[in-house]
């Protein structure tokens, strides 16, 4: 029998490579999906221990899907990266291929994309000395979200803002957005102390400071793309660095609840997407329509308004590491997608 067409690498254990069984997986219907279209696919269970072991296997596929965080069991992608960029190099068409992550997928889309129509007050931090001279200002002006380079799940997230009316150094209010954290009221060089670690060269570097959105406690939209088309929405009410009532914890993030693309509410968020607001984001980090991932997604809070203008969204992060859970109706157009990717030229 000829090797499947199709493989989905996502992170497993050596137990779970051996099994290999595709309706234990979180993507039992994409599975399924493939199938029923006639498309051969296989787990391709990864850990950087049996690495090569995954790379021989892939060798023999013409696609591969790739669900892998940025940090993934305490270790960083590195050596997955590398084997991906050498499969690509083979002929094989990894999706998301490492170098479209690095163009879409890191904190630093937010820099350059602050002047579209979709981005924000946005500041590239490069330096630990750079933060402490120029944080203190921009908190006089509100609240701001400091953010690593690279991450997921809110790690290395923080909302800062002034304790009091009035900006004190020696009183700060800092929240991590990692779920479970607790707000803490400390000193600017305390918040330098913690935050340092964000400017080494293994963690980027840099640091990525965003104004406050203040209608977050609105909640979150996010917007599942396959390739330049919305296959469908998530919306959560109640997410990361929602804000608690005076005095009280915050809440913590709740369920993210699905819809299809076709959802009336966010037609107008479609349809900017589709015919300008994806090209405008492709064009600015060079990056070739076909080079765009087959899925992932782009996180949008509700941005302040002008009067007399329609709503206003604000890009906060986009996801194309590890886009799961997704939506049902992102299944559909993605098999139609990696089959056109599969077709002859």
């Amino acid at each position: 029998m000829s090797p499947p067409s199709v493989a989905l690498l996502y992170p497993g254990d050596r137990a779970m490579r051996d099994r290999s069984d595709p309706m234990e997986s979180r993507f039992a219907a994409l599975f399924e999906a493939l199938a029923a279209a006639d498309l051969a696919a296989a787990p391709a269970i990864y850990h950087d221990d049996f690495c090569d072991e995954v790379e021989q296997q892939l060798r023999g596929c013409r696609l591969v899907l790739v669900w892998c965080n940025p940090i993934e069991g305490g270790r960083r992608r590195d050596r997955l990266d590398a084997m991906l960029r050498r499969l690509a190099d083979r002929g094989v068409t990894v999706s998301a291929h490492p170098d479209a992550i690095l163009k879409l997928g890191t904190k630093d889309v937010l820099f350059a994309t602050r002047d579209l129509p979709f981005g924000s007050d946005v500041q590239r931090v490069d330096s630990l000395a750079q933060l402490a001279a120029e944080l203190p200002q921009r908190l006089r002006g509100g609240p701001r979200v400091l953010k690593q380079y690279r991450g997921h799940s809110g790690i290395g997230v923080w909302r800062v803002e002034a304790a009091g009316t009035s900006f004190d150094p020696q009183r700060l209010r800092v929240r991590h957005a990692q779920r479970g954290s607790e707000e803490e009221t400390m000193a600017m060089p305390a918040l330098l102390q913690k935050l340092a670690p964000y400017f080494e060269p293994e963690h980027g570097g840099h640091m990525i400071d965003q104004a406050w959105q203040p209608r977050l406690a609105e909640g979150m939209v996010r917007a599942y793309l396959v390739e330049d088309r919305v296959a469908g929405f998530g919306l959560q009410a109640v997410n990361a660095l929602y804000p608690g009532p005076d005095g009280e914890p915050a809440p913590q993030p709740g369920p993210r609840l699905y819809h299809d693309a076709d959802l009336p509410a966010l037609q107008h968020l479609k349809e900017r997407l589709e015919t300008q607001w994806v090209d405008l984001l492709r064009s600015r980090v060079g990056l070739a329509r076909e080079r765009l991932p087959l899925l992932w997604d782009c996180d949008f809070l509700f941005g302040q308004r002008a009067a007399g203008a329609g709503e206003r969204h604000v890009v906060c992060e986009i996801n194309v590491s590890s886009v799961a859970p997704f939506p049902p109706s992102a299944i559909g157009p993605l098999v139609a997608a990696v089959r056109s990717r599969l077709a002859p030229a």
